[in-house]
């Protein structure tokens, strides 16, 4: 199944984190926090304008985003968990 989001909305997978720290202590499951940072897996079609046309978006499939810690819906297709939000919740791409 493919989930293609509407207007200004991106479908994103969380990345996980290191379970342990630089020190080598690891860490348990139930004192990480969720991930803040994310693989972009598809995109809608942008902003709608006045005229309307769209403005696309900036960030594409692929794109690895930092995002806020309480950002976006999450949901479940087919056993894999992912998050939808605004593009504007999406601080940044990770070169």
């Amino acid at each position: 199944m493919e989930v293609r989001p509407l207007q200004d909305r991106v479908l994103v997978e969380r990345l996980e984190e290191e379970k342990k720290t630089a020190g080598g202590i690891i860490i348990p499951d139930n004192n990480t926090e969720k991930p803040a940072q994310g693989k972009v897996i598809s995109v809608g079609p942008g902003y709608l304008k006045e005229d309307g046309s769209f403005r696309a978006l900036e960030v594409k499939p692929g794109d690895t985003v930092l995002f806020g810690k309480y950002a976006g819906t999450e949901v479940k297709v087919e056993s894999n968990d992912y998050l939808i939000m605004k593009e504007s919740d999406v601080f940044g791409i990770i070169q």
